[in-house]
């Protein structure tokens, strides 16, 4: 007889909520209740930094970097239409685009300025879309590990795009979980790994027809957020770990091409998740960067 896996996480979320200080709310946003933490309040001077969670992830994964990021700054912290607490929806769309639309409709509602878009993986696809679609216009875009864009200068942005990396990122078992989060970060067997994998496996393989959905809308147009970097007229910061094997550091020269200016930060031996494997040293370059164009 298979014994259930009992799933901690709903548990764990609370206590993060708790030790974070911040504050969970509550919204509708194209039929999606949508879930997200807040810390702080918008005011004179005070950055509004928004941090958008990658795929199969959720707003809890910016708990480290809560830690180290100034306490008088506005947060806000979305769990992505689709995942974490917020509603997924069988019959809905979840392209870069969509998913970007859905962004600025939300922070339009809020009525903010002096806003900063962080992103990690996914999220940084979708923020570097919603950057060039939000108003008033974003003070900076930061993104880490970036997906949607291309390994090669010479890809061409409108071609049908094709990724296998959802072998990894979409596991039906706790093994494969353990194999995700080894693969996220710089490739090297831990017992970190071995806990989160216990902690998040059983949520995580329930999730995987709805992330299955998910990841074939991203891909439907999986270079999208590529076709706005030329266009981007705000500040952009890029944060790449360089044992990414998700997305690897070629496409950090991509954006040497494409944005010159942009302040690139490559941490070594650093995988997929800088924000997680070393987030004192990636918030530190966020705070800078943030300091330099909030005003």
């Amino acid at each position: 007889m298979t014994v259930p896996t009992p799933n901690l996480w709903p548990l764990a979320r609370t206590g993060h909520r708790w030790l974070q200080q911040s504050k969970r709310r509550e919204g509708l946003v194209d039929q999606h209740r949508m879930i997200w933490l807040e810390r702080g309040t918008p005011g004179p001077g005070r950055p509004t930094v928004v941090l958008l969670h990658g795929f199969a992830a959720m707003k809890e994964n910016w708990g480290l970097w809560l830690l180290h990021l100034p306490r008088h700054w506005h947060i806000l912290v979305p769990d992505l239409p689709g995942f974490g607490e917020s509603d997924y929806r069988a019959d809905a769309s979840y392209r870069y685009e969509t998913q970007a639309a859905r962004l600025r409709n939300w922070l339009s509602d809020l009525h903010l300025d002096n806003v900063h878009l962080v992103g990690s993986s996914m999220g940084g696809a979708i923020a570097t879309i919603l950057a060039h679609k939000l108003e008033p216009a974003a003070r900076s875009l930061t993104v880490l590990n970036s997906a949607g864009i291309p390994e090669h200068a010479e890809v061409d942005l409108e071609a049908p795009f094709e990724s296998d990396r959802d072998a990894v990122l979409i596991p039906d078992s706790l093994t494969a979980v353990y194999r995700m989060f080894n693969s996220v970060g710089n490739g090297k067997p831990n017992p970190s790994s071995l806990a989160i994998a216990g902690l998040l496996g059983p949520d995580l393989i329930k999730r995987s027809t709805a992330h299955r959905h998910i990841f074939a809308d991203m891909v439907a147009d999986g270079l999208a957020p590529a076709r706005y970097l030329p266009r981007q007229s705000i500040p952009l910061q890029v944060q790449w770990g360089d044992r990414d094997v998700i997305t690897p550091t070629r496409c950090v020269d991509y954006y040497r091409r494409v944005t010159p200016n942009a302040d690139i930060r490559l941490f070594r031996g650093v995988g997929h998740l800088p924000m997680v494997e070393v987030p004192r040293r990636s918030a530190k370059a966020l705070i800078d960067f943030v300091h330099r164009h909030q005003n």
